[in-house]
């Protein structure tokens, strides 16, 4: 009987942060994976954090927008196999609301953070364009 290697399981949480005019905010990410691709905000769920806990923290340090957990809607939970190529990603994403003109600038693991107007999108890592596709359904 062959015993199966236990698999890791890395638990994240991402934020779709629209505007009322119809724009989204996304970081250029500045490592690897997709060093120097766009992507939603966000980041690994620490230790004692729960998952909005999480997305509100990554979005303050990613991007200098902040927001009280209980502010994020949930939209979903986004565990599709090799849809991260380090390994299996399970990421629960939420989304937020703001007014046109909100303030953005690069923090923590990004490069740029920047409005893209969401009928014109540039390429997304990871599965990110799925994850704002639930946002917008």
């Amino acid at each position: 009987m062959t015993e199966s290697i236990p698999e890791t399981i890395r638990y994240t949480a991402d934020v779709v942060v629209t505007t009322t005019d119809g724009r989204v905010l996304l970081i250029e990410r500045d490592w690897p994976p997709y060093e120097g691709a766009w992507a939603l905000p966000g980041g690994h769920v620490d230790p004692g954090e729960t998952s909005r806990e999480a997305a509100a923290r990554e979005l303050a340090e990613e991007t200098g927008v902040h927001a009280a957990p209980d502010e994020l809607e949930h939209i979903g939970v986004f565990d599709a196999l090799g849809r991260d190529p380090r390994g299996r990603y399970v990421t629960v994403a939420y989304h937020l609301t703001v007014v046109s003109g909100m303030p953005a600038q690069a923090g923590d693991d990004a490069r740029d953070a920047r409005w893209w107007p969401l009928n014109a999108l540039p390429p997304l890592a990871f599965d990110h364009a799925d994850i704002i596709t639930a946002t917008r359904g």
